[in-house]
């Protein structure tokens, strides 16, 4: 196997880009000629796309070079977002071009992969039956030692990119209406991103309340969520929402937003509370209940760890999952294009 991937570095099995300037518009740029060297050099059996952008990169390179190398796309969210709820607001002009882009990918690829079934539901609306269907793979071993009782002081725990999409400024407005009826209550925001400015504001009115940590590595992670009565995610969009999955292992109930992939993993009223995604008083009262009911809160703590165990794989079988779905598609390699 060879990955290519924007980093640093590299060695015989991943071939990291280095950034430079206009590092993002010159990676994609020029993926679609490194594609092309690998497929040549390398002689894949099959390319595995990450996202329907670099599925149409792959379809370019195999283009260029003559080949019939299958392209496999994974769906792990609707990729309709990545221009209108991430980064610049100037990305949402790429708008029309990207989704254009992505639907020619996901229906040229050779076969689709989904992650949940959220996911092969967007498949689906666009008429394509996913070749499989399985949970991406997710190392998760700081996160499966037996979880700890909830802690005595009320806290949330935020763990994201501050962007558009994971709505950082919706659950800043909801914690400005949830802290006053909640005061002994904190909420910690792990993460950064373009929306740090709103994450500023709430710790500066807030500061007794309030804390943020831009970046934790993963075992403290595991930790904070020891810390936290509940991990809070009001996302705008959701594809798997892996944070979820490492919530619920700890033994943490999820309040989150009724999108996407969070309604595949939290049951309202049992292993967390669902609230309409925008609806800031909503959260905030969800946030409210979860911190100061101490009976629900230790109700949907019990039931969280066991609702995440359909959700993990061994790498062997996750390997030999996607070891089948490449003999298949490699088998059988398409010869059009078009």
């Amino acid at each position: 196997m060879r990955v290519l991937a924007s980093g640093r570095g590299g060695d015989s099995t991943f071939e990291l880009v280095p950034p430079r300037a206009l590092d993002g518009a010159r990676f994609w740029a020029e993926l679609p000629g490194r594609i092309a060297r690998e497929l040549v050099r390398f002689r894949p059996d099959a390319v595995l796309a990450q996202s329907a952008y670099e599925a149409a990169a792959a379809l370019a390179a195999r283009r260029l070079v003559g080949r019939r190398t299958p392209v496999l796309v994974d769906v792990h969210g609707d990729w309709r977002t990545s221009t209108r709820l991430y980064g610049s607001p100037l990305r949402r002009a790429l708008s029309p071009a990207a989704d254009r882009l992505a639907l020619g990918a996901l229906r040229r690829a050779d076969a689709v992969r989904t992650v949940s079934d959220y996911t092969t539901g967007l498949a689906r609306e666009i008429g394509i039956e996913p070749a499989d269907v399985f949970p991406a793979f997710m190392d998760l071993d700081p996160f499966l030692t037996e979880p700890r009782p909830l802690p005595e002081r009320q806290a949330a725990l935020f763990v994201g990119v501050l962007e558009l999409y994971k709505n950082v400024d919706g659950l800043a407005d909801a914690w400005r209406l949830a802290a006053p009826r909640a005061p002994e209550a904190r909420l910690r925001i792990v993460g950064r991103g373009s929306r740090a400015d709103v994450v500023e504001r709430l710790v500066a009115e807030l500061p007794d309340q309030t804390a943020w940590t831009p970046a934790l590595p993963t075992d403290e992670v595991a930790r904070a969520m020891d810390e936290a009565t509940l991990v809070v995610l009001p996302s705008r969009s959701e594809g798997m929402g892996r944070v979820v999955v490492e919530a619920l292992l700890r033994g943490r109930p999820v309040v989150g937003s009724r999108v996407g992939g969070i309604r595949d993993l939290v049951r309202d009223g049992e292993n967390g509370l669902l609230v309409e995604p925008g609806d800031v008083g909503a959260l905030a009262d969800a946030l409210v209940r979860a911190l100061t009911d101490c009976e629900l809160a230790e109700r949907l703590a019990a039931a969280a760890r066991p609702s995440a165990e359909p959700w993990l794989a061994t790498p062997e079988e996750y390997a030999e999952r996607l070891h089948a779905l490449v003999t298949r598609a490699a088998g059988t390699p398409r010869l059009d294009e078009s």
